[in-house]
């Protein structure tokens, strides 16, 4: 069974950052690429960011040049640096593969961007 744990987030003023941390066990981690999404409430969940198992990186428009995603394969571990937040940042975050298939999600970490 492989859990997906998210931390690092809180209450950030805009143009702040944070670093979001995404543990994940039970899995072949360095294998599959992995994906930070969101979910803003009201909306659909959303994807911002993925890094391929060789490393390549590919970001949503909205975090492009804000946002980076990392990976510790030896820790099985997925990051996201998210800098110059913005009050439409604000969301749930979760991590899970960068696949159609997924594996369960996990409980995400909230990111609040408020002055």
């Amino acid at each position: 069974q492989v859990q997906l744990v998210e931390s690092g987030g809180g209450l950030v003023q805009p143009g702040g950052s944070l670093r979001l941390s995404c543990a994940v066990s039970g899995s072949t981690f360095s294998s599959y690429s992995m994906g930070w999404y969101r979910q803003a409430p009201g909306k659909e969940r959303e994807w911002v960011a993925s890094i391929l198992s060789g490393g390549t990186t590919n970001y949503a428009n909205s975090v492009k040049g804000r946002f980076t995603i990392a990976r510790d394969n030896a820790k099985k571990t997925v990051y996201l640096q998210m800098n110059s937040l913005k009050p439409e940042d604000t969301a749930v975050y979760y991590c899970n593969r960068a696949s159609t298939e997924k594996y369960d999600w996990g409980q995400g970490t909230q990111v609040t961007v408020s002055s």
